[in-house]
C-alpha cells in the first residue's frame, strides 16, 4: 500500500473531488435504473415485451447520440478551461433534470416522451462532465501519489456506477418519490463537494494551435499509442456485446419474477462484487502483470454474464452479477491507470473524451443493442449471444494486441513506438 502521508484521500482537494465523483455517480447511475424501469412500466401497459424491450434499449441511444456528436468539443473544453467550473455547470444541469423527473412522477404526469428528453439532457451533462473528471484527478495530487489517485479515482466512478442502480431500484420499490429526491439531493451534496475544492495548477491550453486541429491530436494520440488503444477498443467492445444492465427489468419481471425489490437486488449484485474489489485494491494496489490480469477478469465478466444469461435461479442469478461486477471492476482498474499514466497532462481532457466515448457506446449504445437483440433474439438469446461474442473478442485482443500480455506495470515506457506530429505535446 502506498506510503499514508502520500494517500490521495489526504489530500483536502482530492478528497473533496473523490466525494463528488462518488455521490455524482451514485446518483446518476441511480436515476438511470429508476428511468428504465419506469420506461419499461409505461411501455409495458401498451406493448408486448419485445416492444418494450425495444424502447428500454432506446434510452441508452438518445443518451449516447448527444455524446458522439459532443465528443470532439468536449475534450477540447476540458483542456482549455478550468475544470471544476465544468463539473458545477453540469452537476447543476442534472440537479434541475432530476428534479423535473421527481415532480412529473409525484404528480402523474410522467409520460414516455418526457423520459426521453431528460435521457437527452443526461447524455449533455455527462458529455462534459465525463474528461473534466477525468482530468482533474491528476491535477489535485503530487506526481507520486499521481498511480494511487487514478486507481481511487476510479474506484469511486465504477462503484457509483454499479452500486447506483441498486440504490436506485431498492429506493423506488420503498416510493417512487423518495426516489427521486434522494437523486437530487446526491446530486445537491456533489456540487457541495466540487465547489470545495480550491484553485488547482492546468496546463495552459495550446493556443498556437488551430482547435480543430488540437481536437484531431486526441483522436491521433489515441490511435498511435497501442497499448491506450487496446485498453480502450477492449472495454468497448466486451461491454457493448455482454451488457445487461439495460435488460435487468425484463429479467425482473418477466423471467425470474420478483418485482421492482428483485430487481434492485439483481443491481446491487454487480455493486457488492465491484465494492469487495474495491476494498481489496485499497490494501493490495495491483502492481506486476497488470495487463494479463485485465485480460482474464474480462474473461471473467463475460463468462459471469452467461451465466446470469441462462440461469432462471434468483440466487444464482445473484452470484454471478456479483462476479461480474468483481471481474469488472479489476478491469476497470487497470484500464484507467493505463490510460492516465499513459497520457500527458495538456491531452488527458481530450484522450478522456475519447475513452468516455468508447465508455459510453459500451454503456449507452450497448443498452440500445440489447434491447434490440432481445426484441430479435429473446433476452435471454440476447446475453447469451452478447457473452459469447464478448469472449471471442477478448481472445481476439489478446492476440491482435500483445502491448496488453507485455504490460506488466502501470508506469510508462520511453514511449520508443511514439512520435508525435509537429505540435503534438511529447509524453
Amino acid at each position: 500500500m502506498a506510503d499514508a502521508v502520500l494517500h490521495p484521500l489526504r489530500i483536502a482537494n482530492f478528497r473533496a473531488y473523490w466525494l463528488s465523483r462518488l455521490t455524482g455517480t451514485i446518483a446518476v447511475s441511480a436515476q438511470g435504473i429508476i428511468i428504465g424501469w419506469q420506461v419499461y412500466t409505461l411501455a409495458r401497459e401498451t406493448m408486448p415485451v419485445k416492444g418494450a424491450a425495444f424502447l428500454l434499449g432506446m434510452i441508452g441511444l438518445v443518451q449516447f447520440v448527444p455524446l458522439f456528436l459532443l465528443t470532439p468539443v468536449v475534450g477540447l473544453v476540458a483542456d482549455s478551461y478550468d475544470r471544476r467550473w465544468i463539473v458545477r455547470g453540469t452537476t447543476s444541469l442534472l440537479i434541475l433534470n432530476a428534479a423535473m423527473l421527481g415532480y412529473l412522477t409525484a404528480t402523474g404526469q410522467l409520460t414516455l416522451p418526457f423520459l426521453f428528453l431528460a435521457a437527452v439532457f443526461v447524455g449533455v451533462a455527462r458529455a462534459f462532465a465525463g474528461p473534466a473528471y477525468s482530468a482533474l484527478a491528476p491535477n489535485l495530487v503530487p506526481r507520486e501519489s499521481l498511480p494511487t489517485a487514478i486507481a481511487v479515482s476510479s474506484i469511486a466512478w465504477q462503484v457509483g456506477t454499479i452500486a447506483g442502480p441498486s440504490i436506485g431500484g431498492v429506493l423506488y420499490a420503498v416510493d417512487p418519490d423518495f426516489a427521486y429526491a434522494a437523486v437530487t439531493a446526491l446530486l445537491a451534496l456533489a456540487l457541495v463537494f466540487i465547489f470545495l475544492i480550491g484553485a488547482v495548477p492546468q496546463p495552459p491550453a495550446q493556443t498556437d494551435r488551430h482547435p480543430l486541429r488540437r481536437i484531431a491530436d486526441g483522436f491521433d494520440y489515441v490511435r498511435r499509442n497501442r497499448l491506450v488503444l487496446a485498453a480502450i477498443t477492449l472495454d468497448l467492445f466486451v461491454v457493448l456485446l455482454a451488457g445487461s444492465t439495460a435488460l435487468l427489468p425484463i429479467y425482473a419481471r418477466d423471467i425470474l419474477h420478483v418485482g421492482a425489490t428483485g430487481l434492485g437486488l439483481l443491481a446491487a449484485g454487480m455493486g457488492i462484487g465491484a465494492s469487495v474489489a474495491s476494498v481489496y485494491f485499497s490494501f493490495r494496489p495491483l502492481k506486476n502483470q497488470v495487463g494479463v490480469k485485465m485480460l482474464v477478469s474480462v474473461a471473467v465478466f463475460a463468462l459471469a454474464i452467461l451465466v446470469f444469461g441462462v440461469s432462471t435461479s434468483f440466487y444464482l442469478s445473484l452470484a454471478a452479477l456479483i462476479v461480474a461486477g468483481a471481474a469488472d471492476m479489476v478491469s476497470v482498474y487497470v484500464r484507467s491507470s493505463l490510460i492516465q499514466l499513459h497520457t500527458p497532462d495538456e491531452m488527458r481532457g481530450r484522450v478522456s473524451a475519447v475513452s468516455q466515448l468508447t465508455i459510453s457506446a459500451s454503456n449507452e449504445l450497448g443498452e440500445a443493442e440489447s434491447g434490440l437483440a432481445a426484441s430479435l433474439l429473446g433476452p435471454v438469446g440476447a446475453v447469451v449471444a452478447g457473452a459469447a461474442g464478448a469472449l471471442a473478442v477478448t481472445l481476439a485482443w489478446s492476440r491482435l494486441f500483445p502491448e496488453l500480455k507485455h504490460a506488466r506495470t502501470f508506469e510508462p515506457p520511453p514511449f520508443p513506438d511514439y512520435e508525435p506530429k509537429q505540435g503534438v505535446a511529447t509524453p
